[in-house]
């Protein structure tokens, strides 16, 4: 690849090989470096190998890929899955809304059989998922397998925002009623860097 070229979210830049390798704004998917956003493809040579990469333009229009975590808000559910719709990508809010699924075998690392998708997910509740390799046009695949992953926010019938009590059941402050969910472990932001250093 030379020179600089506007691409398109979404959009195959070149194979992913030893020689070049995804950078910012990119990512690799099956043998191939794609576009996360609109931008221009900018590649840096080092001494042998070139990274590929997008620098946004003002209007970005970013694309959840696979490893990403996604915000979403959970707007039907069944017994084997619950359709959602993605509004942030880590900590940068969509443009526009994707559709998103989570299967009931994704929902946790354990037990998955013994799973019940009402019991972890109502519609209207806001998920932290982890986007999957997809398998279907248009619809990205949700996984909520991991601790940090699920509910963050859930409201009761009352319409309150209800409290996580433990990581199956969170509960109405005013009428101190519990509902079942996966409730996501968050790590407060302090405790996550003093985590790291």
């Amino acid at each position: 690849m030379d020179g600089d070229l506007i691409c398109i979210p979404g959009q195959r830049l070149c194979i992913s090989d030893k020689v070049n390798v995804p950078g910012q704004g990119t990512y690799e998917k099956l043998g191939y470096i794609y576009a996360k956003f609109a931008g221009v493809v900018k590649v840096l040579k080092h001494d042998d190998t070139c990274s590929i990469s997008v620098h946004g333009m003002i209007d970005q229009s970013i694309v959840p890929a696979p490893g990403d975590i996604v915000t979403a808000m959970v707007t039907i559910v069944n017994q084997r899955f619950c359709k959602c719709t993605i509004k942030c990508i880590g900590d940068i809010v969509l443009s526009r809304p994707y559709r998103g699924i989570l299967r009931k075998e994704e929902v946790k690392a354990v037990g998955k059989d013994a799973t019940e998708m009402y019991k972890s997910f109502r519609p209207g509740d806001i998920i932290l998922a982890r986007v999957l390799p997809m398998t279907e046009a248009h619809t990205y695949q949700l996984s909520t397998a991991e601790n940090e992953l699920g509910v963050v926010i859930a409201h009761s019938e009352e319409g309150i925002a209800m409290v996580p009590v433990s990581w199956t059941e969170m509960q109405c402050p005013k009428t101190l009623i519990k509902e079942l969910r996966k409730v996501a472990k968050i790590v407060p932001e302090e405790v996550a860097l003093l985590d790291s250093a």
